[in-house]
């Protein structure tokens, strides 16, 4: 089958994976907090940044090699970490780890993940992402990072915009218990969606590997929350300093919004910045990420990754234009893969691809770094100063 016939959006990917995933997983992934206002806020001030397209500038040649933190990938994109991949499609990190290094994106495993570094490091050829939540005993943060530097991971990304527990109502009302488990009403959902019933049965209940080793029969639970929240604390810029001292390879500060954070983060020693609203998982009275991207890029010189809301290649120059050197896609991958498999990564690549290459042929530029400072950021409503 061509699925460049059948699939040519990342919302063609989203309905076909709703189709063969059961709806207490699609759940966890498709929803955001609250009534989903920030995450609706995301996609409509994206839609809101606009170009005036310039003509007669003959054939473009476009190039989307990136440079990065030292690395080159092939496209200005990424992936970004999703928790409990695994559960969504069994295997789900294996396979995005594996594309990423074949194609030269780069890809960034969860903390919460279902799969450990252990297993996906080896595939990510020395050049893994890792997002850490982080842990609140020194013990496991030092062991961590050793299994993380013993493992391939040369790039820490410290995710800090999860103080506390998002309630996600959307995903509790679907059913989604922790730790996983087969209940009646989950039993009755798999019983729609049999290919991904057939692979959860032979790959077994999904953990999360990285935190399992630090878990006991004695941890506590709450069957709204995983046991990545009760091994975590809400760091303070103290935290941060700690992680600068005991971690030597890149770090990456993820959940950035405010200007003055930039400017403190690159003087505490941030590698680089991600401007994220965590896709509106997190908090539902926040402002579109891409609205807060200009200030941020002005307050820093430090390289800035973007992600929340992200579709497609518009969306990529979208961001870029407003100050993003790279930008991460989320669900879209995990959409990619519970749609086709095996073929989930490659083809959403190629969809990105010729969306790029579609759009800032429009634009008559080559790069899309060309892009910075050209597009129309029509904002009714602009952040104050």
């Amino acid at each position: 089958m061509d699925h460049h016939s059948r699939y040519l959006t990342v919302e063609d990917l989203r309905r076909r994976a709703r189709a063969r995933v059961p709806h207490f997983a699609f759940a966890y992934l498709d929803t955001a907090t609250g009534t989903g206002a920030a995450a609706r806020r995301n996609r409509e001030a994206l839609d809101r940044v606009r170009f005036m397209p310039s003509i007669l500038h003959g054939e473009p040649t476009p190039d989307f090699e990136t440079s990065f933190l030292g690395d080159s990938y092939a496209l200005p994109l990424g992936m970004a970490p999703v928790g409990q991949s695994g559960l969504l499609w069994p295997g789900a990190e294996r396979m995005l780890a594996g594309h990423a290094r074949k194609a030269r994106l780069p890809y960034c495993l969860s903390n919460v993940a279902n799969a450990a570094p252990e297993e996906i490091g080896p595939l990510t050829g020395g050049k893994g992402w890792f997002q850490l939540y982080p842990p609140r005993d020194e013990a496991i943060r030092l062991d961590m990072l050793k299994r993380l530097r013993d493992n391939g991971f040369d790039t820490l990304v410290f995710t800090v915009d999860v103080p506390v527990a998002a309630r996600r109502e959307a995903q509790v009302r679907g059913g989604l218990v922790q730790p996983p488990r087969l209940t009646p009403r989950i039993f009755l959902q798999c019983l729609r969606t049999p290919a991904w019933s057939l692979a959860r049965a032979r790959a077994g209940m999904p953990r999360m590997e990285t935190l399992m080793k630090y878990a006991d029969d004695n941890t506590p639970r709450d069957p709204t929350k995983h046991v990545g929240y009760l091994l975590r604390t809400a760091p303070d810029w103290s935290y941060l300093g700690w992680l600068r001292k005991h971690w030597t390879g890149k770090l990456i500060v993820k959940g950035v919004l405010k200007p003055e954070d930039a400017t403190r983060l690159e003087s505490e020693g941030a590698d680089s910045l991600w401007v994220s609203t965590h896709g509106g998982r997190q908090f539902d009275g926040a402002p579109a990420a891409i609205d807060c991207l200009p200030a941020v890029r002005a307050a820093t010189a430090l390289p800035i990754l973007f992600d929340s809301g992200i579709e497609g290649g518009l969306d990529v120059l979208r961001a870029i234009s407003l100050g993003a050197d790279m930008v991460m896609l989320g669900r879209a991958w995990l959409y990619a893969v519970c749609a086709l498999g095996e073929a989930g990564p490659a083809h959403l690549t190629e969809l990105l691809h010729r969306d790029l290459i579609a759009n800032i042929g429009q634009l008559s530029a080559s790069r899309a770094e060309a892009l910075r400072g050209h597009a129309i950021f029509a904002n009714p409503h602009p952040l104050p100063e």
